[in-house]
């Protein structure tokens, strides 16, 4: 089996390294050759080699077998080779006077940008929250374990499920790198009166018996006005009755609709004049409600 050099495929010059180090690195190299970023078929073989490296450094257990097999094959040469490089005369010295490796200033390692890493949360919001937008304050806790307290803007009109991005809010660069991003995903709750599909808002019509029986105009609350809608005679609970263009903003200046499905109520307390007219008609009616169920079998 043909030995890969897992360090040098993360750009790790020696296997002395932390385990946040190798995460960090791995990224890094992932962002750089992932296949949504580059398809030619080397980046392809790049990348399975930088997984296959990462899974192996990022364990303790795994590194410590690895790095045995590494020193032998390639920290063995390394150590060698420095080693000559040291006791090798420095003829440049000799011949122009330039100081010794050792009385040179040492360079100071220039470590690789790293930007931060992106953060995500959610907010719930209500309907009539997200309808017409707001300033809405949440509170995180940050990585040292802080508390912080954010104001974003909710646009009206966000749909369940959209993402406010705050710039420069996220994990915080290292060696210069700009900060990771904040993205805060809108949830959007459905209310006791409302409810949200897709661009439709759908409510309950409560009626009562005699409504149902002789239909009615009436004044329904859509989420931004009062809307006045005809209850034909006969209408039955689970019937639904659509009133377009008073649902929720599409996005496009336009909006979807209002569903009403009726639910026929009666009285929970009725009086004595209510029950005595109710007996009456159950004396002379001869509406025979369960006749109208089919029988399938």
């Amino acid at each position: 089996m043909k030995f890969k050099d897992y360090y040098k495929i993360l750009e790790l010059e020696t296997n002395k390294v932390t385990i946040e180090e190798i995460k960090t690195a791995f990224r890094e190299q992932a962002k750089k050759y992932h296949p949504d970023v580059s398809t030619d078929a080397i980046s392809e073989e790049r990348f399975k080699d930088i997984n296959e490296a990462y899974r192996v450094l990022s364990s303790t257990a795994s590194k410590k077998k690895y790095d045995k097999i590494w020193y032998a094959s390639v920290g063995k040469k390394k150590q060698k080779q420095e080693q000559n490089r040291e006791k090798r005369p420095d003829f440049l010295g000799i011949l122009f006077g330039e100081p010794k490796e050792e009385e040179k200033p040492k360079a100071k390692n220039k470590k690789q940008p790293i930007k931060g890493e992106n953060i995500e949360t959610q907010v719930k919001v209500t309907i009539e929250e997200a309808y017409y937008g707001l300033n809405k304050k949440i509170s995180l806790r940050t990585v040292d374990g802080k508390m912080r307290t954010f104001t974003i803007k909710i646009p009206a009109g966000i749909r369940d499920g959209e993402k406010i991005r705050l710039i420069g809010q996220g994990k915080l660069g290292q060696n210069g790198a700009k900060n990771g991003d904040l993205f805060i995903k809108i949830q959007i709750e459905n209310s006791k009166k409302y409810k949200l599909e897709g661009y439709d808002i759908y409510t309950d019509l409560l009626i009562a018996p005699w409504e149902a029986v002789l239909g009615t105009k009436i004044q329904l609350e859509s989420i931004d006005e009062s809307v006045k809608i005809y209850i034909p005679q006969g209408v039955s609970s689970g019937e639904k009755i659509k009133i377009e263009g008073k649902g929720y903003k599409d996005g496009k200046g336009g909006r979807g609709d209002l569903i009403a499905q009726v639910k026929i109520v009666v009285p929970q307390k009725p009086t004595t004049e209510e029950i005595e007219m109710f007996r009456k008609i159950k004396e002379i009616s001869k509406f025979e409600p369960r006749r109208e169920i089919v029988d399938i079998n």
